[in-house]
């Protein structure tokens, strides 16, 4: 999951399908500002290759990223090479500084096994932010509004590389287990598959708003932004 051979792709893959990184990040600053308006300093929680970071380095006058995959956060440096991004499991991870924002995007928070790591990396980014500061998460599906048997797949061409990209995500308790099937092709290398498998918690909204306030955040969850899974801001209060 997240290794060399889609780190190579995923930008590509994800911009070629429409996602459009730069809009999301006006999205985020846009709701930063109305709780913090002089915010400064951003810290992006799985930041991956960072598709969203290079953004909010437009956005925000002092940006950083954390990444547990070094192959994505390799991916990461090579295209900022002056931002600091550091390497960190999302449950427990301590930095020098403090910052007035910290995101978490894509739904990587859905990543946590269960509630009690929801709430620790919810924590993690309360520990990491100025008091007043904003938490910007983007949550993976919730248990009430996941698709079962979703299937999803595209042809990318750019660059002189073709991608295809298929999907399939299933219900096993709550949890969604997502296997991705890539072909990748281009004149001097042939044709490769791999795939990547995830497995993605299935929480309540109840059970974010809840770990949420835990952590010591007064949260709303704004459905229908960006992805359509909608954004939870939290503000930290304690």
């Amino acid at each position: 999951m997240y290794g060399s051979d889609l780190a190579q792709v995923y930008d590509l893959v994800h911009r070629e399908r429409g996602k459009d990184f730069r809009a999301e990040a006006q999205t985020v600053a846009a709701l930063v500002r109305r709780h913090r308006p002089g915010a400064r300093r951003l810290l992006d929680v799985a930041c991956g290759t960072g598709a969203h970071l290079r953004h909010f380095s437009d956005l925000f006058e002092q940006v950083e990223g954390l990444e547990l995959a070094e192959p994505m956060r390799a991916a990461a440096r090579a295209v900022l090479p002056g931002t600091p991004v550091h390497h960190g499991d999302m449950r427990q991870f301590r930095l020098e500084s403090t910052f007035d924002v910290v995101t978490c995007m894509f739904g990587s928070i859905g990543y946590m096994g269960d509630e009690a790591e929801l709430q620790q990396a919810l924590t993690m980014f309360a520990r990491h932010l100025e008091p007043g500061g904003v938490a910007v998460v983007d949550p993976w599906w919730f248990d009430e509004t996941f698709t079962d048997g979703h299937v999803s797949a595209d042809v990318v061409r750019a660059g002189g590389v073709t991608v295809s990209r298929v999907s399939h995500s299933a219900r096993r308790g709550r949890t969604s287990h997502m296997d991705v099937h890539f072909v990748v092709a281009d004149a001097g290398s042939g044709a490769r598959h791999f795939v990547d498998t995830h497995v993605i918690s299935l929480f309540s909204r109840t059970q974010y708003e809840e770990a949420f306030a835990g952590a010591g955040f007064d949260a709303v969850h704004l459905p229908g932004v960006i992805s359509g899974r909608g954004l939870f801001v939290g503000v930290r209060t304690r």
